[in-house]
């Protein structure tokens, strides 16, 4: 797992002397002081006349109060697994401070707006073409990086709360079971603590991943409202950057994603449940390293909780070697490929007629995604999960073979029902999946309702004594 926050690396404009404080910081709570019967780390300062001086001596008035006001909202937070509260206001403020090649937010203009919807509109009636789901779009909406962030947020929660629950019910069990009881007050404040870090940490995550994402669908996952096709105009600017492609074409290469991604999830009602549940499922799964995080609460100093928060980035989830782990791991990596893959395939066929550039910018996200996109690393450390990109690759083979082998209508019809999709086996070989006789449920269907309605002239009445086949059965009947 990656050892940054969501697999990114640290957001712009960190302080200059933030390593050095940090290194400081592990000093003081290493060994000085008396020992503690919880195993945290001695008062700062070793028992001086001022333990406050070695905390926020260094400190200009500012910073003294920037530090209360988080060491209160830390130990004050009531709240589930997570601070989101604090998550949002990190991620505010890591977008404000712009991403690493200096790129700033900035408010839409009317101009990008107008632009945004209408590469929407042509992209949904280029995408009439080569699916048979009609539009999922009922709006299309230009986001600046914070309203990312304040749309999306909903869905994070979803997310990250199954595997940051873990990691609270770890936290509470590192104390021996005899010293858990008369530690109340310690284990509310390692809650609150934990809390506050998975916050911090998520929040610098989403905002470095809000400097990156061109959209609400980037992860393969529906972030945004539903029937909302979403772009950010100052990303896809930073993207479409020495591609040499006019930024007409990016916009509307992507706007074919977002609208690809809204036509499915809109027009398969399950796709939601199932997508979250396979996340949750997999979640479930996780178990804490706790001997690490035994060793971590151990030398923690409360005064330093950056270490926990460093913990966290290192790595301390693992998944269960289990038969029932393996199966939700191949159930969320086929999911999210297929999504993908059906995704690439269409928006391909509908762009590479348009478009003189398709082929050049189908290949630049994929191997954005081989090399470590926003899906992959995000994944990777919010639950211990890396995508493997051959899968999506695979998966788009796939769903072209079923387009030239069944047409629009048969490709797109295996949405009616998870159980007709293919599988992590059908990926490795995408013709015998192709090639297989299948039952068209839709047709099957058709069948029983017709019967359904003819059944009153078509059936025998029950005084003839006989069924279909003209036998007998009033002896057998009996």
């Amino acid at each position: 797992m990656s050892d940054t926050p969501f697999g990114f690396g640290l957001p712009p404009e960190e302080p200059e002397n933030g390593d050095d404080g940090k290194k400081k910081g592990g000093g003081q709570g290493g060994g000085q002081g008396p020992a503690n019967p919880f195993g945290f780390g001695g008062l700062p300062g070793g028992g001086g006349d001022n333990p406050f001086a070695a905390m926020f001596g260094s400190m200009n008035p500012n910073d003294l109060g920037a530090a209360f006001q988080q060491l209160g909202q830390m130990l004050s937070y009531e709240g589930g697994p997570v601070n989101w509260d604090m998550a949002k206001d990190i991620a505010r403020q890591t977008v404000a401070r712009g991403t690493a090649d200096g790129s700033k937010d900035a408010s839409v203009t009317d101009g990008e707006r107008a632009a945004v919807q209408e590469a929407v509109r042509l992209a949904d009636l280029w995408l009439d073409g080569v699916t048979s789901l009609p539009s999922g779009s009922g709006t299309a909406v230009a986001w600046s990086r914070a309203e990312w962030v304040e749309a999306t947020l909903p869905v994070w929660k979803d997310l990250v709360d199954p595997v940051a629950e873990r990691v609270g019910a770890a936290m509470g069990g590192v104390l021996p079971e005899e010293m858990q009881a008369m530690a109340g007050p310690l284990l509310g404040m390692m809650r609150s603590m934990g809390g506050a870090m998975f916050g911090t940490q998520i929040g610098q995550a989403l905002g470095v991943l809000a400097g990156e994402v061109v959209g609400s669908t980037d992860v393969g996952l529906p972030l945004g409202p539903a029937g909302k096709a979403a772009l950010l105009p100052v990303n896809i600017e930073t993207f479409g950057s020495g591609l040499e492609v006019p930024q007409e074409e990016v916009r509307l290469y992507l706007a074919l994603r977002e609208a690809a991604h809204q036509r499915l999830f809109a027009h398969v009602p399950w796709l939601r449940s199932h997508l979250f549940g396979a996340v949750e499922g997999y979640a479930r799964g996780i178990k804490v390293d706790t001997a690490k995080l035994e060793d971590v609460v151990g030398q923690l100093d409360p005064t330093h909780p950056e270490q926990l928060q460093e913990a966290l980035q290192q790595g301390m989830f693992q998944p269960e070697d289990t038969p029932e782990q393996k199966a939700a791991l191949a159930r969320l990596e086929t999911a999210l490929a297929l999504v993908e893959g059906w995704v690439d395939a269409v928006v391909h066929a509908a762009a590479a007629p348009h478009l003189p550039s398709a082929d050049r910018l189908r290949e630049t996200l994929r191997r954005r995604r081989a090399s470590g996109g926003p899906a992959e690393q995000t994944f990777a450390t919010l639950i211990g999960l890396e995508l493997r990109p051959r899968r999506l690759r695979d998966a788009s083979r796939l769903w072209a073979s079923l387009t030239d082998a069944r047409g629009l209508e048969g490709r797109d019809g295996l949405w009616e029902h998870p159980d007709m999709l293919p599988t992590a086996a059908d990926l490795d070989d995408p013709d015998g999946f192709v090639h297989r006789e299948h039952l068209d449920f839709s047709e099957l269907d058709k069948m029983l309702g017709e019967a359904a309605k003819g059944s009153g002239a078509e059936t025998p009445k029950p005084e003839d004594g006989k069924g279909e086949s003209g036998d007998e059965k009033g002896e057998s009947g009996k």
